[in-house]
């Protein structure tokens, strides 16, 4: 059924009873093994105690379902009675290949580099520059943006309001990486902070301060389908 259903699958070894199944296991290291609960000369929950730490995924296999409970108990990753469905065995290996995914990332994320690290944190940072001074600004700390003219009023979490020497489409390229959209020709905000969609008076977007942001004709479709993939 692996070779038919489930082509990424290298089977590694096979086991017969507990004993060999330890042996097997210690042997290849495998990502995942496939479990009966009652084997010849034990069963497969002796094989489990065998190991003081489990590195692998565990799916059973049997054809006695009063064990999940227990299966649960071990951290199985799925429970797969017998005569086994297709595709019940297609999605246990899904269900492997994503949290063998997300392993990896969280290796790789541990494994960067503190300097690298401290560049990813600055790259969250913006400088505005006001006449009185230069702020250095978190972009996770702004709602929305408002263009006055050739100045832009920066709006922030803590009601904060900033009126910075740059028009609305400068900061539109500025903050463009940083999830920024600009809904109408006025208004530049962040998605982070996008309450809700109003299809009354031509459509809104209700922002988590309140405010209402008008969403241009012409933009309508694109804003709606960024809504819809938040």
């Amino acid at each position: 059924m692996l070779e038919k259903y489930c082509p990424t699958v290298e089977v590694l070894a096979e086991a017969d009873g507990y004993r060999k199944g330890v042996e097997e296991i210690r042997k290849h290291n495998p990502d995942v093994i496939f479990l009966d609960i009652q084997m010849p000369d034990g069963s497969g929950f002796r094989l489990l105690e065998e190991f003081e730490v489990i590195n692998f995924e565990i799916i059973f296999t049997t054809a006695f379902d009063q064990f999940a409970i227990k299966a649960i108990k071990y951290s199985a990753l799925d429970y797969l009675l017998k005569p086994i469905i297709p595709q019940d065995l297609m999605d246990a290996i899904q269900r492997v290949e994503k949290k063998k995914a997300e392993n990896i990332r969280r290796k790789n994320l541990e494994q960067i580099p503190e300097g690298l690290r401290q560049q990813e944190e600055r790259s969250q940072k913006i400088v505005l520059s006001t006449a009185e001074m230069i702020h250095v600004i978190s972009v996770d700390d702004i709602i929305r943006c408002e263009s006055d003219n050739y100045y832009t009023y920066f709006h922030f979490v803590d009601g904060r309001k900033l009126l910075v020497s740059k028009t609305l489409k400068e900061n539109e390229e500025l903050l463009s990486q940083h999830n920024f959209i600009r809904p109408h020709k006025s208004h530049l905000i962040n998605i982070k902070f996008i309450k809700s969609y109003i299809r009354q008076d031509g459509g809104y977007i209700l922002m988590n301060d309140g405010t209402q942001i008008p969403v241009s004709r012409r933009k309508k479709d694109k804003i709606m389908e960024i809504i819809f993939n938040l």
